[in-house]
């Protein structure tokens, strides 16, 4: 059975195109995407411009209960090792129930602002005293149920974490419930993986950082992984503070994303996360390599990172994406506009985004970080071309912010004009329309479920 939707404007590969029949399969593949074509009788019409729906390629979800909870002084100068400090103590509180009652929650209000899939960087495991639960895949467990239950499309991410900094530091006691051998984290994909099979999700690795995983444990974990799936996508923390490349520097003479570049088989498969701190000819040789930059420039801002040289990093001809992280903003577009934004304040200069193809910022932002997003999650979410997913964002085109304004026009007024107020009628993962008139169907229950979960963690 094939379903249709037709769409007067529709953000294709290429750029955009008019009067869009977009068809797809009962697997929610899209087979056909049809520009200059008729409507059939009795098709559905989007109720504005359609996009392709956003891969959200970094998320810690537990810490959305956290966010805005950390905006105040709690050293002479805050950073984000005063930040993480606190989060630990959140982190420690944490059980299945609230892992999934937050998530939950936060992948409907991801899907309600138009990310379509989430890469999941799983690193708490353990029970409260460090021991493993009685189901060592509980936590992992609790988040594929909310995945599967809200309908986001998933990448799952266990994260490798063996050390506190370089040169084989012990673990702290705020990280015990993180740390996994390598043979303990191996027989956990292994148990994960027919879970994700079953539900259409994706499972890979995340060696947490440089500091936490020392070189033997890497090359162990990354050979484990690769008996498992040589194909399963890799993704790590790196150069996100001036602190860690010292660090690493002390430890090895080399910078961090140097010291990976040479001892490490890095490719497409990888996802370098933050990567904000490089040299000149670290940007040109992580490009190089194929993998993706992880940006995620509101957590960046918030926790006072440093600005990634965006410029630079397409010169190369850098792969890039979003994610949302600690999700102080759960906000596609809002992603993209800080993006810009701080390229802006960095360069002194406006449209650095915009592109020689796609002249209108928003746009070229849009297809990149699409494409680049579904390359760091391993799956065929590429866009709106036969052969994807029908992952797919309509845009209303009656909101104050878009009325009256062509297709383009919309979009741009979508990332930088909406005003905090959302754009987004309808969103659709594998054919299957998730949010509605601007709602997805749990958005009730999963706001209640989240606000108990986080005012019984900040009452334990």
């Amino acid at each position: 059975m094939t379903h249709t939707l037709f769409a007067a404007d529709a953000l294709l590969p290429a750029g955009w195109a008019r009067n869009v029949l977009l068809t797809w399969n009962d697997a929610g593949q899209l087979t056909q995407v049809q520009a200059g074509a008729a409507r059939p009788a009795d098709t559905p019409v989007a109720h504005g411009p359609v996009i392709p729906g956003m891969p959200n390629l970094h998320s810690h979800a537990f810490q959305r209960a956290f966010a805005g909870l950390t905006e105040h002084r709690a050293e002479q100068q805050d950073s984000f090792w005063s930040w993480r400090t606190l989060m630990y103590r959140f982190a420690a509180r944490l059980g299945p129930q609230h892992m999934e009652a937050i998530a939950t929650w936060l992948y409907a209000e991801m899907l309600e602002a138009g990310y379509t899939s989430v890469c999941e960087f799983q690193y708490v495991h353990h029970d409260t005293d460090g021991r493993p639960y009685a189901d060592d895949a509980a936590l992992s467990r609790a988040l594929l149920r909310a995945a599967q239950n809200t309908g986001i499309g998933f990448t799952l991410l266990p994260v490798l974490y063996q050390t506190s900094g370089f040169g084989d530091q012990p673990p702290t006691d705020g990280q015990r419930r993180f740390i996994r051998s390598t043979e303990s984290m191996l027989r956990l994909l292994d148990t994960l993986k027919p879970d994700c099979d079953a539900q259409g999700a994706r499972l890979g690795l995340a060696p947490h950082s440089l500091r936490a995983v020392p070189p033997e444990a890497l090359r162990e974990a990354l050979a484990g992984l690769d008996a498992i799936d040589r194909t399963a996508p890799v993704h790590i923390h790196i150069a996100e503070q001036t602190k860690e490349v010292d660090d690493c520097v002390e430890w090895s003479g080399l910078r961090p994303v140097e010291w990976l570049l040479d001892h490490a088989s890095v490719d497409a498969r990888w996802c370098l996360v933050h990567a904000t701190h490089m040299n000149d000819a670290e940007y040109e040789y992580a490009a190089r390599s194929g993998a993706v930059a992880g940006l995620c420039p509101t957590t960046e801002a918030n926790l006072g990172d440093g600005i990634f040289d965006f410029a630079r990093w397409r010169s190369h001809g850098g792969a890039w994406g979003v994610g949302s992280d600690s999700h102080a903003s759960v906000n596609a577009a809002e992603e993209l506009l800080m993006l810009e934004y701080s390229q802006r304040l960095g360069r002194r200069q406006r449209n650095v985004g915009a592109s020689a193809a796609q002249p209108h910022v928003a746009t070229a932002l849009t297809l990149e970080a699409v494409q680049g997003g579904a390359q760091a999650a391993g799956r065929t979410v590429g866009g709106l071309a036969a052969g994807q997913q029908a992952d797919f964002v309509v845009l209303d085109a009656n909101h104050l912010a878009l009325q009256g304004l062509s297709a383009p026009d919309m979009l741009s007024a979508h990332v930088f004009a909406s005003h905090r107020t959302s754009a987004v009628d309808a969103v659709w993962v594998a054919g299957r329309a998730r949010v509605t008139a601007g709602r997805h169907a749990l958005h009730d229950s999963a706001a209640s479920g989240f606000v108990a979960a986080r005012t019984q963690l900040l009452q334990d």
